[in-house]
């Protein structure tokens, strides 16, 4: 069964298929199935509803099962921002090193530097049916950048219970403990009857 992945991030889409591994499925890329949308309007103000309309969109384009995410950072002493705008958060176009130049400008006289990233994982049937899930990882912002694995914010994200970035761990153990890899292992075991052909 093929299921057709929202993204058109290499960095996210290996995560996906390294976490949301049923053996039933072949995940294939946006970039993978001709005639899509390039880019579907991420206007929505929750990740839940974005991730369902770049799903529903996609889902319409192509006919295909089809999932997709929306996650961000959420910090407490910027009253939960970046939150849905963690992406262009310094502006378009997407520039990860201007993201973190502009969090580390605001937060440099935060005395709490408390935060989490959110991943919102929708996965839509060519029927209309439809389904979301949620992951969530909790931890604290750093002063400087440290790291070179992952991406976005990864190299200023220490997820509680640990003394490295995200960017500084393997992936075996930030797909562990990600909001991204607890939504997609949460997907996995809410959608797998349905992923799975019956024999």
């Amino acid at each position: 069964m093929i299921v057709l992945i929202a993204t058109h991030n290499r960095h996210k889409l290996e995560e996906i298929r390294q976490i949301f591994a049923l053996p039933s499925l072949r995940l294939v890329a946006a970039d993978e199935v001709p005639g899509l949308p390039e880019d579907v309007v991420e206007d929505a103000d929750t990740f839940e509803g974005n991730a369902l309309k770049k799903a529903r969109e996609l889902c319409a384009a192509s006919g295909l099962w089809t999932l997709a995410d929306d996650s961000g950072l959420e910090v407490e002493a910027l009253g939960n921002a970046p939150g849905v705008h963690s992406a262009r958060y310094a502006g378009e176009p997407h520039n990860d090193a201007a993201n973190n130049a502009k969090l580390l400008r605001n937060l440099a006289d935060a005395t709490n530097r408390r935060a989490r990233f959110r991943c919102a994982i929708a996965l839509c049937a060519p029927d209309g049916r439809e389904w979301t899930v949620e992951g969530r990882c909790e931890g604290t912002i750093i002063s400087e950048a440290r790291g070179a694995n992952g991406f976005g914010y990864d190299p200023l994200f220490v997820p509680d219970g640990f003394e490295k970035t995200f960017a500084e761990l393997d992936s075996a153990t930030k797909n562990a403990i990600s909001h991204r890899g607890r939504a997609l292992r949460a997907a996995a075991q809410a959608w797998r009857d349905w992923l799975t052909p019956k024999s």
